[in-house]
C-alpha cells in the first residue's frame, strides 16, 4: 500500500467507517485497491456504507454533517446509466475538480459540458468521500453538486439532484446546524450561483 493510500485508509478507520461497514480495521484495510498514479481519493461505495451513514462523519469546524429531512430516499439515488462506477466496496477517483467555473449553471446544462470534457461528474458517495479526506474543499459560496447520482422513476429520472453545501441553520435544518456540512438536493433545471459541479478525470 502506498503512503497516500495508507494515510487515507487510516483516516477512514479513525472516522469509524470500518465500524459502519461491520468490519475490523484490518479487514477494511484489506479491501483497499492499489492507488492510481498521482492524486487520488479513496471512495467508500454505497454497497459498503450508504451515503446517508457517511454524511454525519463530515465536519466543518465542530459541526457534523447531516442529510436534509426531505431526502430520506438518498439510498435510491444511484449512478446514471452512462456512468461506469467500479463494482467494488472501495475504489479510487482521480483528478477531482470542484467545478466552481460552472456556478450558476443548472445540472441539465452542466452534465453534457462535463462529459464533453471527457470527465465524470461525481456521485454523492464520491463527493462525501472526497470531503472526508479533504474537508477544506467545502467552502461557503464554493460548494458543489454531485449530479452523477439520480433516482430512477418509472419514466425517466426524479427531478432532484444531490448536492453538498453548508447549512445556514434556517428552516428545517435548525439553528444548531448553522455552518454544518449539508447533503441536500436541487432541481435539475435550476441554477445556483454558489454551487459548482464536482467531477473527476477517472475512476479506478
Amino acid at each position: 500500500m502506498t503512503a497516500d493510500a495508507a494515510a487515507q485508509t487510516a483516516r477512514l478507520i479513525a472516522l469509524g467507517v470500518h465500524d459502519l461497514a461491520g468490519l475490523t480495521a484490518t479487514a477494511f484495510a484489506d479491501l483497499v485497491p492499489d492507488a492510481p498514479e498521482g492524486d487520488g481519493v479513496l471512495v467508500v461505495s454505497p454497497s459498503l456504507v450508504p451515503a446517508a451513514d457517511l454524511a454525519p462523519l463530515l465536519t466543518k469546524g465542530d459541526q457534523p454533517g447531516f442529510v436534509v429531512t426531505d431526502m430520506t430516499d438518498l439510498a435510491d439515488f444511484v449512478p446514471l446509466p452512462d456512468e461506469v462506477v467500479p463494482d467494488a466496496p472501495l475504489y479510487w477517483i482521480a483528478g477531482i475538480e470542484r467545478g466552481d467555473e460552472m456556478a450558476g449553471w443548472s445540472p441539465d446544462e452542466a452534465l453534457p459540458a462535463i462529459r464533453e470534457r471527457r470527465r465524470h461528474p461525481l456521485t454523492v458517495s464520491e463527493g462525501i468521500s472526497w470531503l472526508l479526506q479533504e474537508p477544506e474543499r467545502l467552502e461557503r459560496n464554493r460548494c458543489f453538486m454531485t449530479i452523477a447520482s439520480r433516482k430512477p422513476k418509472a419514466k425517466g429520472l426524479d427531478a432532484r439532484t444531490p448536492a453538498i453545501w453548508i447549512s445556514n441553520g434556517t428552516g428545517r435544518d435548525g439553528r444548531d446546524r448553522k455552518g454544518a456540512p449539508k447533503v441536500g438536493w436541487c432541481w435539475a433545471g435550476n441554477r445556483h450561483t454558489w454551487l459548482g459541479f464536482a467531477s473527476a478525470a477517472a475512476r479506478h
